[in-house]
């Protein structure tokens, strides 16, 4: 029995291993690739699985782990800081295009009113990773384009919640307006508030107590007993598990553990969320396709065009320029992997027939195929190729990180808020991250040699990262780390003797001090003054030994120096 599983197992990862790169290499993205590797191995392809419902079971833990990260990355200080256009284009588009496309839906196919009212809206949502997987190639996510797009998909983010909620409601036999639904969301409303007061003043203690043990591991299964235990504690009481996890990230998008949870759930989340793609691939039902070819690409293209048009006219009317505004509507304009995860729920609810449910997932999976050409021709329209201030729509930068937060990056922390120079810090010992927050400054939790880490908190857009451990060996596995994935970001390290700041400018250090020629100095300057040695001659010496000694150290990393 473990042996089938097993060999299911193997099957899924080499599909997966051959068709995603090859998708993102013709830069069709991830997702369709794992859609596309599940219809090869499944019934409609080679037939190499038939188990698609216990592999489906599974697979949905991928997508509670991935409303969980858009939980924790909805930070409410973004929201309101880009509201306008979140709260505003977004909510409108989101209403409008899903009113619209339910209308089409139940009067022009007769789809019944409760598919009807779960199939606009979802077709309404875009692809989140697909279109800032395309903006940030095409280096143009903080652009005006770039910037509304992203708007336009935090709203559709936060909108998948509800629709969530909307489908066991809509599952009742006897569904009645003003009493099943008004008492059903009172009830749901009035839980989950409880659940929020009690994560609110929980959540952060038993993180934090796990913290203080320094067991990684531990930390780990702390993290995903958060998401699964409220994801299942929401579906307890007659909501999704994608809620509950939803929930959980967002009472913990405030926390100072925050990125160390993302950087421990994101390996999970990725796999199993591949998973679930691969799952619906398996559940395609290619024959459809090929039965009626034309009418499959009309109904994309009747989507495509649609969405276009609600978008184009929104856009206008908050001020964006017309070419600006027709390049967002086409980036927008495909449906997306929330749709897939929503139709999915859907059709389990048995809210859609099995024809019904093909045909959605067959106009998701072309619709986004062909985002890459609306892509380019989006990028043709809008020759913007830095980014340009437009009003509220602003993401927050943050110039420096401090990877370490001991006594070394304290002083610089201090040096920089007097600057008022903004900077976020890691350190993996929770009492110094709890006080520190205390005293207001913006450290998290964290272990830096993680690399996820510091792709959890946005370091890949920080100008500089200064690395202040104390312990040498981790520092140089982290210098490395981070020359290889950041090669344009300039790493400044602490060192001790000559041999390892030496060792640390060959594995890509921008700069290193040496702890040991600075005390060195310092302690001979305060000599040769009390015993009244000229002040000029003093600093000539003390200039040239430094300078001396520092030439060592940079000759050891020619011809590898970065450009400073």
């Amino acid at each position: 029995m473990i042996s089938y599983y097993l060999s299911d197992i193997v099957i899924l990862l080499i599909a997966a291993v051959i068709a995603v790169p090859i998708f993102q290499m013709i830069r069709l993205g991830a997702v369709p690739g794992f859609l596309v590797s599940g219809v090869i191995v499944g019934p409609s392809g080679f037939g190499l699985i038939d188990n698609v419902s216990e592999i489906g079971y599974l697979a949905e833990i991928g997508v509670v782990l991935l409303l969980f990260v858009i939980g924790i990355e909805l930070k409410p200080s973004r929201l309101w800081l880009m509201r306008r256009l979140v709260f505003g284009l977004g909510t409108l588009q989101v209403l409008l295009t899903g009113i619209l496309l339910g209308f089409l839906g139940h009067y022009l196919f007769n789809i019944p009113l409760r598919a009807a009212t779960l199939i606009g809206p979802g077709l309404a949502l875009s692809s989140t990773a697909f279109v800032l997987q395309l903006l940030t190639e095409q280096k143009l996510l903080t652009s005006t384009y770039g910037r509304t797009a992203f708007s336009v998909l935090l709203l559709q983010d936060l909108a998948v919640v509800p629709l969530l909620a909307l489908v066991p409601l809509l599952a009742l036999s006897d569904l009645s307006v003003g009493k099943d639904i008004g008492f059903a969301l009172a009830e749901s409303i009035l839980i989950l508030g409880f659940i929020v007061v009690v994560g609110r003043y929980l959540l952060h203690p038993v993180l934090h107590r796990v913290a203080l043990l320094g067991n990684s591991e531990v930390f780990t299964a702390s993290a995903v007993l958060i998401v699964l235990g409220t994801a299942l504690a929401t579906e307890h009481i007659g909501l999704s598990m994608a809620m509950g996890a939803f929930l959980a990230g967002l009472l913990i998008s405030d926390s100072a553990y925050r990125h160390q949870v993302i950087a421990e759930i994101q390996p999970f989340r990725g796999l199993l969320l591949g998973l679930f793609f691969m799952s619906i691939g398996m559940s395609f039902n290619l024959s459809l396709l090929l039965e009626n070819p034309l009418f499959s690409f009309g109904l994309v293209g009747a989507l495509v065009i649609t969405k276009a048009l609600v978008l184009f006219p929104l856009a206008r009317l908050f001020g964006i320029k017309t070419k600006t505004s027709l390049a967002v509507a086409l980036v927008l304009a495909q449906s997306g992997e929330f749709a897939l995860v929503l139709f999915s729920l859907a059709f389990q609810a048995d809210l859609f027939t099995e024809k019904l449910f093909q045909h959605l997932l067959l106009v998701v999976l072309l619709s986004m195929l062909v985002t890459p050409l609306l892509a380019n021709i989006a990028r043709r329209l809008t020759r913007e190729k830095e980014a340009k201030p437009h009003d509220d729509v602003e993401i927050p930068e943050m110039p420096i990180v401090l990877a370490g937060f001991g006594r070394v990056g304290h002083r610089i922390g201090e040096i920089f808020t007097k600057a008022k120079i903004p900077f976020i810090a890691f350190d993996f010992d929770a009492s110094v991250v709890e006080k520190e927050r205390k005293n207001g400054h913006q450290v998290f939790y964290g272990d830096v040699c993680n690399p996820k880490v510091l792709k959890a908190s946005g370091a890949s857009g920080a100008t500089v990262i200064i690395v202040t451990l104390n312990d040498s060996d981790a520092t140089e596995r982290l210098i490395s780390t981070l020359n290889n994935i950041y090669p344009n970001t300039h790493i400044y390290a602490r060192g001790h003797s000559m041999s390892k700041c030496q060792e640390l400018r060959k594995l890509g250090a921008s700069g290193v001090v040496s702890e040991n020629v600075e005390t060195s100095m310092e302690l001979a300057r305060m000599a040769l003054e009390k015993i009244g040695f000229d002040n000029l001659k003093r600093e000539d010496i003390l200039t040239d030994f430094r300078r001396t000694y520092y030439a060592k150290i940079d000759d050891a990393a020619k011809p590898r120096v970065k450009n400073n």
